[in-house]
């Protein structure tokens, strides 16, 4: 490389920086004026920004500014403002009978929001994050319920949950072990499963299924009625409608009459506080299978008590 004075370029006409590099010269172009104005407008923004807003980090934390702002205090009002907004909300949800709730639609959309929130927390380890359930774990989304699924019953079932040893007023049903206790024979088993069976259309009648009839008519009907149609009364499910807890199979229904599966949900009330509690009933009625209340004695209580 060699230096040499700048010289005057023959095809641009514009003086060389004077620079030599393997005989390639270095143009000594001029920037933009508005570029250069640009960049100077960029420093002194720069500068006052400096001077206005947080800017440079100290020990502890980063300088004001003489604005006084910060994202930390923007976060702070807005939380504060959520804060306020929900506990309005918390404060209305605590006040309002759970059955009223229908009847105020921004509330019981502000109860449905909480509780989908409050399920994904709580209630999608056993019901799955559709809240469409399992084998042995109920489905929230369709219409069949054993203790009832207006927003008062499903609100107590949670307050209470369902065998929940302690809580006096748990949702409590005891199927017994027909088979393990030796009330019935297997064979006997064999026919009332067919009965059962030919209640939801699964299998045709037969000899054993009419025997059946008669062995359930002995043993079941008590809980489950005559008809099949169950009892909210025991927390017996419908045998009719197709829809089975744990499992649909021949051999599953012999197994849950000869050793019954008795599950156990708990009693959020020790667990969670009312307000939440409320969202989670509000919700769960939500998800397409929730029930208008029936006042004690009337027609839907009637109906209720007939499923």
């Amino acid at each position: 490389m060699s230096e040499k004075k700048g010289r005057l370029d023959e095809a641009t006409h514009t003086e060389t920086v004077g620079h030599e590099w393997d005989g390639i010269e270095e143009l000594n172009t001029p920037l933009p004026r508005w570029w250069l104005w640009t960049f100077y407008a960029c420093i002194a923004f720069s500068l006052g920004y400096c001077v206005v807003y947080p800017a440079w980090p100290m020990l502890t934390q980063a300088t004001e500014g003489t604005f006084g702002w910060s994202s930390r205090g923007d976060l702070d009002k807005d939380l504060k403002s959520a804060a306020a907004a929900r506990a309005r909300t918390v404060a209305a949800l605590a006040d309002m009978p759970i059955e009223q709730l229908p009847a105020h639609p921004e509330l019981m959309r502000a109860a449905v929001a909480g509780g989908a929130a409050a399920f994904r927390i709580n209630c999608v380890q056993c019901h799955g994050a559709g809240a469409a359930g399992s084998k042995g774990f109920p489905n929230l989304n369709d219409d069949d319920w054993l203790w009832g699924g207006d927003l008062k019953a499903i609100e107590t079932t949670l307050i209470h949950g369902i065998r929940q040893p302690g809580d006096e007023a748990t949702r409590q049903s005891i199927m017994p072990n027909f088979g393990a206790d030796g009330l019935l024979t297997p064979e006997q088993i064999g026919e009332v499963t067919s009965h059962v069976l030919t209640l939801s259309g699964k299998e045709k009648r037969s000899a054993a299924s009419q025997r059946g009839a008669q062995l359930f008519a002995d043993n079941c009907a008590v809980c489950h009625g005559p008809a099949g149609k169950g009892s909210r009364q025991f927390g017996a499910p419908d045998l009719t409608d197709a829809i089975w807890l744990d499992g649909a199979a021949r051999e599953d229904v012999i197994a849950q009459i000869d050793r019954p599966h008795m599950g156990v949900m708990p009693a959020w009330g020790t667990r969670l506080d009312p307000v939440t509690i409320r969202m989670l009933a509000a919700y769960v009625h939500s998800l397409g299978g929730g029930e208008a209340f029936a006042a004690p004695g009337g027609a839907a209580a009637k109906e209720t008590e007939a499923r």
